[in-house]
C-alpha cells in the first residue's frame, strides 16, 4: 500500500504544475501551410551515437550518458524545482527509495541497462527509472506516413513532451520541454559491427519511441489518452501483475527481433500492454502503412487501420485520438495536418514535404522537441530539433 501511495504522489506531482491560461491574444493567427522549411539549419541536427548490443547491458549506454550527463542533470534539476513547489524537496527522497523496486522487476535487459546508466552518471537509480517511466504516460505527438507516386514510403513524426510540466510565463516555454531538447540523439543500434536498427532517443531512455529498421519497416508511438490508462497499469505492476509489457520495451523488442513489416505488425497488435498506445508502422512496399490502436491489458483488442482503409489512399495520419472519432476542439492537430497534406499532394510527397507539414502550427507547438524523418528503402533518417517562435500554440 505504501508503494501505491508513493505512485499516487508522483502522479499528482507531475500533473499539478502551472500551465499558461489561454486567452485570445496569446493564440497564433491561423496560418498557411509552411513551405521552404526544409532543410533547416545544420545546427539543428542532433548528434549521433552507436549503441553496441554485443556489450553487457550495464555497459551499453556508458559512452552516451557520460558524454551527456550534464544534460541529464539539468533535466532532473528542472523536475526537482517543479516538485519543490509542492513537496518541498521530499518527493525525490521517495523516488530514490521506491523506484528501484520497479527496476528490479523489469524484464532483461532493461533493468540492467537502467542500473548501468545510474552507475555511469552517478544519478540515483530511482531517478533514472522515473525518467524511463515518463514516456509511458506523457507523450503528445503527430505521426504521418505518405507514399509518393512511385510507391516509396516516407515516415515522419513530431515528438511533443512536457505538457503541464512547468510553464515559464516570461519566456512562453515549457520548462521540461526546453530541458529535453539538448539531450535528443540519433542512435545506431549495432550487433557484430552492423546496424540492426536506428532510433531517436532522449539520453537515458532505453525504450523506443521513434525507429527504423533498414529496408524493412519504420515505427513511431503516440500516446493514447484513456481513463483505463498507464497509471492503472503501473499500479497493477507494483501489485505484482507482470503479465503486461511496457510500451517502450515492446517497441525495442520489435526493432531488435521483428524480421518484416508483417511480423512487426503482429507483435504490436497482440502483445498485452501495460498502457494504451497508438503504433504507427510503415513498411517498404506500396500500401504498407497502418495505425495500430491498442487498449491496456488485452492482446485481442487491436484496431489495425491501414492506409487503404484511411480513405486518403496515399497517406495515413495519427495524433493522439482514435481515428474513428473527431479530435477535441481544444487539440485538433489532425484537421490542419490533413489540410496541408492535401495541399502538398501525392506528387510532392517527400521528406521535405513532411518537414514542411510538421513545421506548421499547431502540429509545431511549444511542446515540440524534434522532428524525425525516415525513408526505409534507402536507410535514411534525419532528426532536427524544433522550436516555435511566438505567437505559437502552447500545445
Amino acid at each position: 500500500m505504501e508503494k501505491i501511495l508513493f505512485l499516487a504522489v508522483i502522479i499528482i506531482a507531475l500533473t499539478s504544475f502551472s500551465f499558461m491560461p489561454i486567452v485570445e491574444s496569446q493564440l497564433p493567427p491561423t496560418g498557411k501551410c509552411k513551405n521552404g522549411a526544409y532543410p533547416p539549419e545544420s545546427s539543428r541536427k542532433v548528434p549521433k551515437y552507436v549503441i553496441n548490443l554485443d556489450l553487457p547491458p550495464e555497459q551499453r549506454w556508458t559512452k552516451l550518458v557520460t558524454e551527456n550527463k550534464q544534460g541529464l542533470y539539468n533535466l532532473l534539476a528542472a523536475i526537482r524545482n517543479l516538485t519543490n513547489v509542492i513537496f518541498h524537496g521530499k518527493l525525490f527522497i521517495l523516488i530514490d527509495k521506491y523506484m528501484p523496486l520497479i527496476v528490479n522487476t523489469l524484464p532483461y535487459p532493461f533493468g540492467e541497462e537502467i542500473a548501468g546508466i545510474a552507475n555511469a552518471t552517478g544519478i540515483p537509480m530511482g531517478e533514472v527509472a522515473l525518467f524511463n517511466l515518463f514516456y509511458e504516460i506523457f507523450t503528445v505527438c503527430t505521426s504521418v506516413i505518405v507514399e509518393d507516386t512511385s510507391g516509396v514510403l516516407y515516415h515522419a513524426r513530431n515528438l511533443d513532451f512536457g505538457l503541464f510540466l512547468g510553464w515559464d510565463f516570461m519566456n512562453h516555454t515549457w520548462l521540461v520541454t526546453e530541458a529535453l531538447r539538448p539531450i535528443v540523439v540519433e542512435l545506431d543500434y549495432q550487433r557484430q559491427g552492423k546496424t540492426l536498427f536506428r532510433g531517436v532517443n532522449f539520453v537515458g531512455y532505453v525504450g523506443i519511441l521513434t525507429a527504423m529498421k533498414p529496408n524493412l519497416f519504420s515505427l513511431t508511438m503516440d500516446e493514447r489518452f484513456n481513463l483505463n490508462g498507464g497509471f492503472i497499469g503501473i499500479i497493477e505492476w507494483l501489485l505484482g501483475d507482470h503479465s503486461t509489457t511496457w510500451m517502450g520495451f515492446l517497441t525495442r523488442q520489435v526493432m531488435e527481433n521483428a524480421t518484416s513489416y508483417t511480423v512487426a505488425q503482429k507483435m504490436l497488435a497482440t502483445t498485452k500492454l501495460l498502457a494504451p498506445a497508438y503504433f504507427i508502422l510503415g513498411g517498404n512496399k506500396s500500401g504498407e502503412a497502418c495505425v495500430i490502436t491498442r487498449d491496456r491489458g488485452s492482446n485481442t483488442d487491436a484496431d489495425i487501420w491501414t492506409m487503404a482503409d484511411s480513405g486518403n489512399e496515399w497517406f495515413i495520419l495519427e495524433t493522439n485520438y482514435d481515428h474513428w472519432k473527431k479530435p477535441p476542439f481544444f487539440d485538433d492537430r489532425r484537421t490542419p495536418a490533413i489540410k496541408c497534406l492535401n495541399q502538398m499532394g501525392q506528387k510532392n510527397a517527400s521528406v521535405s514535404g513532411l518537414f514542411n507539414l510538421l513545421s506548421t502550427q499547431p502540429n509545431l507547438n511549444k511542446l515540440t522537441t524534434y522532428t524525425a524523418l525516415m525513408q526505409v528503402n534507402i536507410n535514411k533518417m534525419e532528426t532536427y530539433l524544433q522550436y516555435c517562435s511566438d505567437p505559437c500554440w502552447p500545445w
